[in-house]
């Protein structure tokens, strides 16, 4: 395997001290991805750098990590400060807006004057139990989160798509409603389910979501799903993304340092680099690294 230029399409950092994120400062409940006490703790630039190492890692997209309008604009000053004095990284921000709040075109205008910010999240689903306590599988049908999320296209940003696979039939629905709007699909979609039944379901709207052209696809987060993964366990899932979305719109990301409660950075990327073995060498650099600066503009 050559070592590509890499860009990481999909990693976190924080500074406990320029933010507050509730469920960094919140101890011992564990989350829908596992216990994340090893990762309630300073995760900036410099960690980052540290845990890639020699990997020619030498782009990156941040994606949101605070869930309130006041403190994600602290996160997307703070992140912008970090990648002005690191001279890059992140070189791409995905920030969180509200989308169905009312004030929520002025929440996107305040982030708008960012250099580096590329699009939002607004997470709509991260497990059954957690969504049911969040109430964010709601958003979907949401007429006003519904016309806000089509804006993003005419401010030039995109959309980072998180839920879990019985969302999907209603997320196909409403992005069919937004033809003009760049869309990327985290995490393969949280295939939660692994029985039989469960990835023939997501398979299918895997499919289906695939046939909307401007919908992109990042390979990250599988230590979520399943802590113990590698190239084996999550192969099948991998070439059947890659298959439906094609290289063009497929891109990799580490999810750190959530990922790294299960693997180092080197290992996640180890994988990667074998998932992608018998692909051409075009289609290598396209998904490891061509893909998210497209997409991202960076």
């Amino acid at each position: 395997m050559k070592k590509f230029t890499i860009v990481d399409a999909h990693h976190h950092l924080w500074d406990l001290q320029a933010v507050h994120y509730p469920w960094l400062m919140e101890r011992g409940v564990v989350r829908f991805f596992g216990d994340p006490a090893p990762i309630q703790k300073d995760y900036r630039v410099s960690e980052f750098k540290s845990d890639i190492g020699e990997l020619p890692v030498t782009q990156s997209v941040h994606i949101q990590v605070g869930a309130a309008a006041d403190h994600s604009l602290r996160e997307t000053r703070w992140l912008q400060s970090a990648a002005d004095q690191s001279g890059g990284l992140p070189n791409a921000i995905v920030a969180f807006c509200d989308l169905s709040a009312e004030d929520a075109q002025a929440q996107l205008d305040a982030q708008g004057v960012y250099a580096n910010l590329r699009g939002i999240r607004q997470i709509v689903g991260r497990s059954e139990a957690e969504d049911a306590v969040t109430g964010s599988g709601a958003l979907l049908d949401d007429p006003n989160w519904r016309r806000n999320l089509a804006s993003l296209s005419q401010r030039g940003l995109s959309f980072d798509l998180q839920l879990i696979p019985p969302q999907l039939p209603r997320a196909i629905e409403v992005l069919g409603d937004c033809p003009d709007l760049a869309v990327a699909l985290c995490h393969c979609g949280s295939p939660w389910d692994r029985s039989p039944e469960g990835l023939a379901f997501w398979k299918k709207q895997i499919a289906a979501l695939a046939e909307l052209p401007t919908v992109h696809c990042k390979l990250s987060g599988f230590g979520m799903f399943d802590h113990d993964w590698n190239v084996t366990r999550v192969r099948d899932i991998a070439l059947h993304v890659i298959d439906c979305f094609g290289p063009d719109r497929c891109m990799f990301g580490s999810n750190f340092p959530v990922d790294k409660l299960y693997r180092d950075y080197q290992t996640v990327f180890a994988n990667y680099f074998e998932l992608v073995r018998d692909f051409t060498e075009s289609e290598q650099r396209t998904m490891l690294g061509g893909t998210a600066q497209r997409f991202y503009r960076i």
